[in-house]
């Protein structure tokens, strides 16, 4: 029986559950393999005397990276120690090595993405990622294989389950942010420092390695649009329901022709909108492409054992790979989606179009809302519908709108405008909203 020698950088949460998936299902691998194994042979931990995740042999751990890079037997390196300048270095010497690569990291790809796969390419080794975007969910092979002969149009996903379950306690149980995040945190499901799920970053890092297998153009985190979930309130989410709205955080990408926009946010989406009902820590990728129309990529998308199912369909691809190479077969060679940017401009975020939903603090009294609407209609921005509640006396009051499609260095301007008039009693809250 053949064995296929791998080293493991990282054991915590995803390799402890890459260690227990290669054993459980050691025999279901075999069978997909052809009879040949997988056989880990080094494991690079920063400490080798403390409590694991999973069972596993002691002799089999290092804290010297180079057991694994610098080992002639070993021809597949994952990656799982997060972060960017140390996984970067590894990833790196391990393809100047000549050893295949199978990575998680989202970060890592979205930042230095270009290098990587160029790095790859020159050495003529595999980079695979399937599990940098939505864990268990199969979004990375779709785009790259099952929609090679597709055009893609539009991507819009739920690709981070932190915020989404935050999104869902608020929206069924009417609780504030800070409380749903204190309880999110107790039972595991947020970070003691949550800023990457809530703020976006981590759904624009997602979103920076789609677009390139969507459009063929690479992007940077710095052309996201990017806005987190910290100003929304339960105020928010009962009047997007009141207009038969569901608010979730979205990824969206959308080619034009000429340019591509790309950005993170929440967004209010109609309640019959199949991403609407994707609720708790699941992640769903809507994508829309010329010839197959519209398809929807569900599952979970994050997690121990979800995204070891990924991280392990990437090993066992590129273990085919070499048998194929070993019994005479062209190895498959797909990691590159993008090598450098194509002809197509990355839209800046004040030229991109939306409908809005407004949220203004105001003082109560005659005439405040003829201001607001005239300073909307002088950026060109048309109301669409209005509701006005009153408070108890002495208490600013509620001026909630929606508005037809505007541009948003318009909806910028004219928010910076009424956030300095008198009446202002705060600033106005904006929620984008995806017909």
């Amino acid at each position: 029986m053949r064995k296929i020698a791998v080293g493991l950088l990282g054991l915590g949460n995803v390799g402890a559950g890459v260690v227990k998936l290669l054993e459980d299902n050691a025999e279901a691998i075999g069978h997909r393999l052809g009879g040949a194994s997988i056989d880990l042979r080094r494991v690079v931990v920063r400490e080798l005397k403390k409590p694991r995740l999973v069972d596993i042999d002691p002799a089999l751990l290092t804290t010297d990276p180079s057991k694994v890079i610098s080992d002639p037997e070993i021809k597949i390196v994952i990656e799982l120690v997060g972060g960017e300048t140390e996984a970067r270095r590894f990833v790196l010497e391990a393809i100047a090595a000549g050893k295949h690569v199978v990575t998680a990291n989202k970060a890592l790809l979205a930042t230095h993405g270009d290098e990587l796969f160029a790095a790859a390419a020159k050495r003529g080794v595999d980079l695979y990622y399937e599990a940098s975007v939505g864990g268990g969910v199969p979004i990375i092979r779709a785009l790259r294989e099952g929609l090679a002969s597709d055009r893609i149009d539009e991507l819009i996903g739920i690709v981070n389950g932190t915020s989404n379950f935050l999104l869902t306690a608020m929206t069924e149980e009417g609780r504030p942010f800070d409380e749903v995040l204190k309880e999110a945190q107790a039972k595991g499901y947020a970070e003691a420092d949550p800023s990457l799920d809530v703020d976006g970053v981590d759904a624009a890092h997602k979103l920076c390695v789609l677009v390139p297998l969507c459009f063929g153009t690479s992007i940077k985190l710095e052309d996201v649009l990017v806005d987190g979930l910290r100003h929304l309130t339960p105020t928010d989410l009962h009047f997007s329901d009141r207009f038969g709205y569901v608010i979730k955080s979205l990824v969206i990408a959308k080619d034009h022709g000429d340019s591509l926009e790309a950005r993170v946010h929440p967004t209010m989406i109609p309640k019959r909108f199949l991403l609407a009902s994707v609720s708790g820590v699941y992640n769903a990728i809507y994508v829309s492409s010329y010839a197959l129309g519209h398809s929807l990529y569900y599952g979970r998308g994050a997690g121990m054992m979800p995204t070891a199912v990924a991280v392990i369909s990437d090993l066992i691809e590129v273990s085919r790979n070499l048998l194929g190479s070993a019994s005479g077969g062209a190895p498959l060679r797909l990691q590159a989606p993008a090598l450098k940017r194509s002809s197509k401009r990355i839209r800046q975020a004040g030229e991109l179009l939306s409908r809005y939903y407004l949220r203004f603090s105001v003082d109560d009294r005659p005439g405040v809302l003829g201001q607001l609407a005239r300073v909307l209609g002088e950026q060109a921005i048309s109301i669409s519908e209005v509701v006005q509640e009153r408070h108890a006396e002495g208490r600013p009051a509620s001026v909630i709108m929606t508005t037809h499609v505007a541009k948003e260095q318009d909806m910028q301007a004219a928010l910076a405008l009424i956030n300095a008039l008198p009446v202002s009693a705060e600033p106005a809250r904006l929620i984008r909203i995806y017909e």
